[in-house]
């Protein structure tokens, strides 16, 4: 086990490769002060230190094995200098390696199960979240999720995009809450849609669906931190052959969208319910129709980008940053967001975060798509 694990740090740390050795530069910096110093000073008591810093990142052998030798070290000082205090001291380096060794064997067994938890979480992320088409008939599709802990893999933010009958179907959105209710939110309401989807005629029949599922998954699963589940969500439709896309806004950030250089933010016409809150509000579901061109470009997104707060607590300016871009492709402009995001938040992400970027292909980049596949 412990070898597995030791072969499965993650290939980022060069950092960690470094740290890894720190147990052994400390072994010789206080080796060299004990045989370079007064002995009045007695740095080799220092020596239990080492093994005990190797238990935070070694197996439980080498950790051990350092141990001995510290111990043969402090007795090969004993030599040099007789009035060290070595028995004290070498009781002192068996005692915190045997110490050591069994917190790195509680460490390990804590790291394998760790290791078989994120396992799982991949595979739910996958099934939740899974990999979108690059494209869908002359539409091209990226996406981009981030959570807002660096060890989570699902989190309450969800999208879908669905080729079907009707033209391409999107759905973004954020359930309110978190840890493993807002999850099972999040997956119920997009079973519901990839259903729907291929279903419903119109993004209405869709939306009524979505409300219904979110109201029966909230009374059969209630949430510990508050008394029902409720969801924002944008549905987005871009018809076979159309120069234009249908938006049902459900209490969801507006998306924005490219066009010649200009940039809009396609607030809503007349707002429509958050999802689970249509009892309370009403249920009158809009839905605006925009020009979408041959090169224009679409971005869905969900509150954790636009609400992205600097050191001074400023909002991340999305819609000045969308001007700022040029026509590149949706990766590119995903990659980019990513990498802007991070700088403005000084690294930190407070919520979680995902988007879709979506552009219209004209004449020209279909023929270039089709090469490239």
């Amino acid at each position: 086990m412990s070898a597995r694990l030791w072969r499965r740090r993650p290939a980022y740390s060069g950092r960690w490769e470094a740290a890894r050795l720190s147990p052994v530069v400390l072994t010789v910096l206080i080796a060299g002060l004990a045989f370079s110093t007064p002995r009045e000073i007695a740095v080799s008591r220092l020596l239990p230190a080492a093994p005990a810093l190797a238990a935070a990142m070694w197996p439980v052998l080498p950790t051990v094995l350092l141990g001995a030798f510290c111990l043969l070290l402090m007795i090969v000082l004993s030599f040099f200098y007789t009035d060290l205090g070595t028995p004290y001291t070498s009781a002192a380096i068996i005692a915190v390696t045997l110490a050591a060794a069994y917190g790195s064997h509680v460490r390990i067994q804590r790291e394998e199960i760790l290791f078989q938890v994120r396992l799982v979480a991949d595979a739910a992320q996958k099934v939740l979240l899974r990999p979108l088409p690059r494209r869908i008939d002359d539409v091209e599709i990226e996406s981009l999720y981030l959570a807002a802990q660096e060890q989570a893999r699902i989190g309450g933010d969800f999208f879908e995009a669905i080729g079907t009958p009707h033209g391409v179907r999107l759905l973004i959105g954020d359930v309110r809450g978190k840890g493993l209710s807002a999850v099972g939110a999040a997956s119920a309401v997009i079973s519901c849609f990839r259903e729907a989807a291929y279903d419903e005629p119109d993004l209405q029949g869709i939306i009524h669906r979505l409300e219904t599922t979110v109201t029966r998954h909230s009374a059969a699963f209630p949430a510990h931190d508050q008394p029902e589940h409720f969801a924002t969500a944008l549905l987005a439709e871009i018809p076979h052959g159309g120069g234009h896309l249908r938006l049902l806004n459900c209490g969801h950030p507006p998306p924005l969208v490219a066009h010649c250089g200009k940039v809009r933010v396609l607030e809503p016409t007349v707002s429509s319910p958050p999802l689970n809150l249509a009892a309370l509000i009403g249920d009158r579901y809009w839905v605006d129709t925009v020009a979408f061109a041959p090169g224009d470009q679409l971005l869905l997104y969900t509150d954790g980008v636009s609400e992205a707060r600097d050191h001074a607590g400023q909002f991340f300016p999305l819609p000045d940053w969308m001007r700022r871009q040029g026509q590149e492709q949706p990766r590119e402009l995903l990659d980019q967001l990513h990498r802007d995001l991070l700088q403005h938040s000084g690294g930190r992400l407070d919520d979680d975060i995902a988007a879709l970027a979506l552009r219209r292909c004209g004449v020209q980049d279909r023929g270039a798509f089709g090469r490239e596949g």
